[in-house]
């Protein structure tokens, strides 16, 4: 039989909006921040534990993180966020 021992999960994310909201580069970086803190708010919400490796603002006003989460909560973790 096999178990996980631990796992953690490794995502590139961008925060983008629509070019149609006819939005300037400060609101949509505005915007962006904003959705950046929700996304943040609900993982900590959800308590799940993560942590953010690198944050760029892009040109267009876009925002990439990267991001690495713990997948489950049944799960030692500890050696992913050293």
């Amino acid at each position: 039989m096999k178990r996980v021992k631990s796992g953690c999960i490794f995502q590139t994310l961008i925060f983008v909006q629509k070019k149609e909201y006819g939005l300037s580069k400060e609101q949509q970086l505005q915007y962006n921040r904003a959705e950046l803190e929700k996304y943040k708010a609900e993982l900590e919400k959800n308590k799940i534990r993560y942590q953010i490796t690198s944050t760029e603002e892009q040109n267009d006003g876009s925002i990439i993180i990267c991001v690495r989460k713990q997948i489950n909560d049944k799960t030692d973790v500890s050696e992913y966020f050293n």
